[in-house]
């Protein structure tokens, strides 16, 4: 090993943006508040914006292919930040077609812009933040636009945009084409690149005579693959790691080298081979728009937005488990019989075969300022449907190091697989969820400002899945399938309000509230799951202070959500041989303090600052193991820091533009016993753009500048563990962030 000690600096495929719970925190919303201002009465600067245009939610230090995840004191989902296109979700739901599958931040984009938890309570009836994004639409002019992006690691994209005019009666067209080929930052055994995606968009665009709106018609196409990848980590002392001498953290790859896992279909009981490149890997989808507004006579602006989305989702997935010492007598050999002694990584294979996918939305809603409110009043409609998902699952072993080879073992089976569809997952069936909705923003003086919405939604799930256990070797046979058919009714809505005590400075209040059951993908596992009502309330209460000089937003937040669902597989302290399942039902609380200030001293000069002070515990967590009792309530949610950090200072002069970030994450813990942990990490980007002229415009982008590398994550098997020190030394695997990475692009605008 190399003798040198780094700190922990990765970060999850899913990364915390620094910014906490509120939905009024962030400089943007200050900076769109300024602008505001000018609207009011004798100059009163509130804080009323809806949505941030410019945050730099796609600053993503762990791949160039999604948004950053934004911080809200909870754990990040699989999927991540919602994502929103012309005002539906780029998805329905994120499994197994991932939104950065048909969805990525492109010229054909007119807009994007961070829609802020209140918005998203109010109009989708969901907790958290939202990518909201808007396609490029038909132009009455010629407009060409485009980028290209490449790294120092050989990262190819083309992205560009054309629109105008057809006809002088209003009609106007857009054609734009994405294309990505990303070898990321390590190189794989089987394949050139981590990510190929190819996106085309075409569409026309009809504008209505005396300004009376528009109505678009688009076509999307996806094409898209993504390999995953962990970095191999010795474990020590202080939450840090140190890197071994055969595998660079975030420079090597730790995928079996020939890309390949072997499958039994749980359906028909065939075994295959499934590739992690091509088409086994390969979800596409094609998706029509229509939307636009209309602006009716009486004032009221009708606007619409509809979407028909099919697609076909291919998945296949590595996950290591545990990393363990295997001697010349424990019987493990390399493909070519040679036997093996060492570092013997437990892997976890999934694979999804071919899954067709149907998601059906319409959103159309009226809009009007009549006196001192603003209104809004719209119905929401998503049918989804997808047909037989399975997850068939494998384990096999590999060596521990770069590019790894698979290893045949004495319980595996001449191709090195074994426990074939242990865990494996099925559900299939519809989605229908109906909403309607209405917010009001309300100026009832020139201090005071109401803002508030409610969301209404019935949800109904019709599908089959099974509760039949999922032995080795398991298929299903036809009398294993139950019916689902559940009908529930949810509530959401938020209430904020603003009061300037000057002009400069006032008090802000928000109530926050949503509400769910559970997804169809809820009944994947055999076991029929707990479908409760899952409430979210959300409090907060704060200052904010606006001048020429400095605008600051500070607000104290409380959280709370129950209904988390976890399954752990438990390895008794006393007898590590012995291994249990628990699952358990807990709830989240968390209480926290973030201030938010943008300070413009100088012509030019911009620095934005944000700092979070959170405390996310688990509650009601309590189950029982191996005779005994165990209560986790209070302790400190895994994976998510307790101080968050943000440092954007920023330079123009002239054609230059100069600007730099620097996030802050404080300790995660490890385990839910809090006795394991990764120690703080930073996050560092820095850039520079010249503007050649008018339409023209260089960049370039190093992403991790100081180099940092490490690990993060959970440790796999250290539910129960108290003693941190028995895993000093070990090997494990986790997330990292990308190395120290230049990235240089070319845009251009005609």
């Amino acid at each position: 090993m190399r003798k040198s000690t780094l700190k922990i600096s990765a970060l999850g495929l899913m990364l915390s943006f620094a910014t906490a719970f509120g939905q009024e925190t962030d400089s943007l919303t200050v900076k769109n508040a300024l602008k505001e201002a000018s609207k009011t009465q004798e100059g009163v600067k509130t804080v009323t914006s809806k949505e941030d245009n410019n945050r730099n939610v796609m600053l993503n230090a762990a791949n160039n292919t999604s948004p950053r995840d934004v911080n809200i004191g909870l754990p990040a989902t699989v999927g991540g930040i919602t994502i929103l296109e012309n005002d539906l979700p780029s998805v329905y739901f994120f499994w197994p077609e991932l939104p950065n599958k048909t969805w990525r931040q492109s010229v054909s984009l007119e807009r994007t812009g961070l829609l802020k938890m209140d918005q998203l309570a109010n109009t989708m009836g969901d907790l958290g933040f939202a990518v909201n994004s808007y396609s490029q639409t038909g132009t009455k002019d010629f407009k060409l636009k485009g980028k290209f992006t490449t790294s120092t690691f050989g990262w190819l994209q083309g992205d560009v945009n054309v629109s105008g005019p057809i006809s002088k009666n209003g009609w106007t067209y857009t054609v734009g084409a994405f294309a990505n080929y990303d070898p990321s930052t390590f190189k794989l055994g089987f394949n050139r690149n981590v990510d190929e995606t190819k996106i085309f968009r075409a569409g026309v665009t009809k504008y209505f005579n005396d300004d009376k709106g528009k109505i678009s018609i688009l076509y999307k196409y996806a094409d898209s693959f993504n390999v995953g990848n962990y970095a191999v980590f010795q474990y020590g002392a202080e939450g840090k790691v140190t890197e071994l001498d055969n595998f660079r953290i975030g420079r090597d790859s730790y995928v079996v080298n020939d890309g390949q896992i072997r499958m039994k279909d749980i359906l028909s009981g065939q075994d295959y081979w499934a590739g992690m490149s091509g088409k086994n890997n390969r979800t596409s989808s094609h998706n029509i728009d229509i939307f636009g507004n209309y602006l009716l006579n009486n004032g009221w602006n009708f606007k619409f937005s509809t979407r028909a989305h099919f697609a076909t989702a291919r998945m296949s997935t590595i996950i290591p488990l545990s990393i363990f010492n295997a001697d010349a007598s424990a019987g493990y050999t390399l493909q070519n019989g040679q036997a093996y002694s060492g570092p013997v990584g437990t892997q976890l294979a999934m694979h999804t075969p071919e899954t067709p996918i149907t998601n059906i939305a319409g959103r159309f809603s009226l809009n009007k300022q009549i006196g001192n409110h603003n209104v809004t009043v719209g119905l929401l409609e998503q049918y989804y449907n997808i047909d037989k998902f399975t997850s068939n699952r494998s384990f096999f072993f590999q060596t521990v190091g770069a590019q790894p080879q698979r290893l045949i073992g004495p319980n595996t089976d001449s191709y090195g697989f074994y426990n074939y569809n242990v865990g494996g997952e099925f559900h299939s069936g519809t989605e229908n969820k109906l909403s309607v909705y209405a917010n009001d923003e309300w100026k009832v003086s020139d201090n005071f400002n109401l803002s508030y919405g409610l969301h209404l939604r019935n949800q109904i799930i019709d599908g089959q899945y099974s509760t039949t256990p999922r032995s080795p070797n398991f298929v299903f046979g036809v009398n294993d399938f139950q019916n689902i058919k559940e009908n529930w009714f949810h509530v959401a809505g938020s209430l904020n309000a603003t009061y300037n005590i000057n002009k400069n400075f006032g008090l802000l209040a928000n109530f926050l509230y949503t509400e769910e059951n559970r997804r169809l993908e809820s009944y994947s596992q055999p076991f029929t799951p707990n479908t409760g009502k899952i409430k979210s309330p959300l409090g907060a209460f704060g200052v904010f202070w606006n001048t020429n000089f400095i605008q600051l937003i500070s607000q104290a937040t409380w959280l709370t959500k129950n209904g988390y669902l976890g399954r752990y597989n438990l390895v008794n302290p006393s007898n590590t041989t012995q291994v249990s399942v628990a699952q358990v039902d807990y709830s989240i609380e968390t209480l926290g303090w973030t201030t938010d200030f943008v300070l413009k001293p100088f012509k030019g000069f911009n620095l934005h600052y944000l700092l979070t002070f959170q405390n996310p515990v688990y509650k009601d967590f309590a189950f029982d193991a191996f005779g005994g009792n165990y209560n986790y309530s209070d302790k400190n949610v895994v994976g998510v820091s307790k101080v968050l950090m943000e440092i954007d200072p920023s330079y123009t002069i002239d054609k230059w533009r100069f600007w730099a970030s620097f996030r802050y994450f404080s300790k995660q813990y490890a385990s839910i016993t809090n006795a394991l942990y990764f120690a703080p990490r930073w996050e560092t980007f820095g850039g520079v753009s010249y503007t050649v002229n008018k339409n023209i415009n260089l960049g370039a982008t190093v992403i991790n500048f100081l180099n940092q590398r490490g690990a993060s994550g959970t440790i796999n098997g250290a539910e129960l563990i108290t003693d941190a020190s028995q895993y000093y030394g070990r090997l494990l695997t986790g997330t990292y962030i990308m190395p120290l990475t230049g990235q240089f692009s070319v845009s251009f605008n005609f």
